[in-house]
């Protein structure tokens, strides 16, 4: 089984090369939809025992604006929240990878792939870059948060020059066109 790794700053596009690889019949595992789910259920106790109520909403949901805000202008918390969450993922990609056993090639999506580590599990990184402008106005629309609040989270992760030193391959997020193109000529070299 060969494992792809996908990375990329926040905003450059992983989701969309993501749904392209499953298209194409990989099974996938989209990190941040997975610590979503884990936030909202098997790690809901832990986190607001650690970040306090207040990050809660009316309904008592985590309320992720809030917890974002609270833990991407303090690294000490942010790696508190990562120590809480990293774990979780890492044991629901084993078991992900255990369901796709049979499949030759999988991927595991993670905006923080290299910076945690979880590259060292990969065969091959895939990183996904885009101009930065691009890439805040992205989130900004996608997640309804301000322009500061996008640079406090682009902060927290490393920049594209240095994790281009880690990727066996670059796409260049400017069209999707070219982007689409790019990712079929790396899957051809993979699938050989």
């Amino acid at each position: 089984m060969t494992i792809i790794g996908l990375t990329g700053g926040i905003g450059s596009g992983k989701s969309t090369i993501l749904k392209w690889f499953e298209k194409n019949g990989i099974p996938c595992f989209e990190s941040d939809i997975i610590s979503r789910k884990l936030i909202k259920t098997n790690l809901k106790s832990q986190i607001v025992e650690k970040f306090g109520l207040e990050i809660c909403n009316s309904k008592g949901d985590i309320n992720r604006n809030l917890l974002g805000k609270k833990v991407f202008k303090n690294p000490k918390l942010l790696e508190s929240l990562n120590n809480i969450i990293h774990p979780e993922v890492t044991k629901a990609f084993d078991n992900f990878k255990f369901k796709h056993r049979e499949s030759p090639i999988i991927l595991k999506e993670a905006a923080i792939l290299i910076e945690s580590g979880a590259y060292k599990l990969c065969d091959i990184i895939i990183l996904i870059k885009a101009p930065e402008h691009l890439r805040i106005s992205r989130v900004k629309r996608r997640d309804g948060i301000r322009h500061n609040d996008v640079l406090d989270r682009m902060k927290n992760q490393w920049s594209d020059t240095k994790k281009e030193k880690f990727a066996d391959y670059v796409i260049e997020n400017v069209s999707l066109d070219k982007m689409y193109k790019k990712a079929q000529e790396i899957f051809e070299k993979i699938k050989k």
